[in-house]
């Protein structure tokens, strides 16, 4: 034997993840599908770029009254 060996290790959190994995095949599946639903979105650069050239720019410091 040798005395380096270690078993693996894993943490409670790792364990509890393979278990639900186990409990329901389909759950990363379902993660994709509510992933696609708010982040991944096509992006149309032509309306951000427009987006992007009206903006005003900011004042240096934005809580200075205008002088009158």
């Amino acid at each position: 034997m040798n005395i380096f060996y270690r078993p693996k290790y894993k943490s409670d959190t790792s364990l509890f993840i393979d278990q639900l994995k186990a409990k329901d095949p389909t759950l990363e599946a379902k993660q994709r599908q509510g992933r696609e639903l708010l982040w991944d979105k096509s992006v149309n650069r032509s309306d951000w770029s427009e987006y992007r050239a009206a903006q005003v720019a900011q004042k240096p410091y934005v809580y200075q009254s205008e002088p009158t």
